[in-house]
């Protein structure tokens, strides 16, 4: 999620006064403290979130999808034109050349990289529990009920960390829905805030989809994915072949908003109990312009699946490979690094099928 506001401020106010500041008290969102989103199903002291659903039945199911023996990845690569929301970036130095040695009569050198990122939050990116949280006016609440004031740090999400879901991790039955084929060409940014928006993904257009592309119902313990093809902005597959000023180009329209779920959609794959969604846009869900949409309010969806719900999201996917192949349906392996204290990770998923 991609908020106006600066985090870090915020959290100086709270850590201050140990509460929510004067200027944040006045606009401040109750629901999930009227709404009792804490305990999650699975216990006060849950930290994983809706990947506990995972049962060795599901792993076992989901590995008899792998029918022709073939394997795409699914992260893009990490690089420092590759478009970041804001102000994150990627830069990659490689210290020394070589950065060390040389080492014994066979004289070894060595190299090392040095990378200065938003770890988590940049390119092919998981956001973890301690991502997104909601303003209330007990605090900054997180999944499960966490406050963020009571948990995290500047060095650290504490009980937030995506270490914990990486303990975890997700292997799972993948599908891919392919809303290029459902609308006949890439989806547009959202412009208006209706349903009928051609760049918005509702409930019904989720079912359509599934029943077009031949697929068992969406079922618990899912993991579920969507090609919208904004992705193609950043081709993964042509991105060093542009000049610095189609890129500069590319960058401002992919990042200007971007097609995806809608509410309707989310709520619906929530009541399904998926565990995980991932898109090839930087929000998965349906952003347009001044975060227009189906949604109410700016990244409803991030809200409604993982603060509320705990299901995270995979964001900047590739799917080239899998809609080339027409692989709707596949044996889905991911973890997030164990990176203590962190908001995401980066990573590059598999798809086996």
């Amino acid at each position: 999620m991609k908020q106006g506001y600066s985090f870090a401020a915020a959290l100086a106010a709270l850590c201050a006064a140990g509460s929510v500041s004067p200027a944040l008290s006045q606009a401040v969102n109750d629901q999930p403290l009227t709404e009792k989103w804490a305990p999650s199903e699975w216990g006060a002291d849950d930290k994983v979130g809706a990947a506990n659903r995972t049962t060795p039945a599901m792993v076992l199911a989901a590995a008899k999808l792998v029918k022709r023996g073939k394997v795409a990845t699914l992260g893009k690569i990490y690089q420092q034109d590759a478009p970041g929301f804001g102000t994150r970036g990627w830069r990659l130095t490689i210290p020394g050349l070589p950065t060390g040695g040389p080492f014994g009569p066979q004289k070894l050198v060595y190299n090392d990289e040095y990378v200065a990122t938003e770890l988590g939050q940049f390119g092919t990116q998981f956001d973890g529990p301690g991502h997104i949280g909601v303003i209330t006016s007990k605090g900054m609440y997180f999944y499960n009920g966490r406050m963020l004031n009571k948990t995290a740090s500047a060095y650290g999400m504490g009980d937030l960390g995506v270490e914990f879901i990486a303990k975890k991790g997700y292997v799972c039955r993948g599908v891919l829905l392919d809303a290029v084929a459902l609308r006949g060409g890439q989806l547009p940014i959202p412009k208006e805030n209706d349903k009928s928006d051609p760049g918005i993904i509702t409930d019904a257009d989720v079912k359509e989809m599934v029943k077009r592309q031949g697929l068992d119902p969406i079922a618990e313990g899912d993991c579920v994915f969507l090609y919208t093809g904004h992705g193609n902005i950043w081709d993964p597959n042509k991105w060093d072949s542009f000049d610095a000023v189609e890129k500069k180009k590319r960058i401002a329209g992919f990042n200007a908003g971007a097609p995806g779920f809608g509410l309707s959609a989310c709520e619906y794959l929530a009541s399904r109990k998926i565990i995980l969604t991932g898109g090839d846009t930087w929000p998965v869900e349906a952003v347009g312009k001044g975060f227009g949409g189906e949604n109410p309010q700016p990244f409803e969806c991030h809200i409604t699946l993982q603060t509320k719900r705990g299901i995270w999201t995979i964001e900047n996917m590739d799917f080239t490979q899998l809609i080339a192949d027409k692989a709707y349906e596949f044996l889905f392996v991911w973890s997030p690094l164990k990176i203590k204290g962190g908001t995401g990770s980066p990573g590059n998923p598999v798809a086996v099928y």
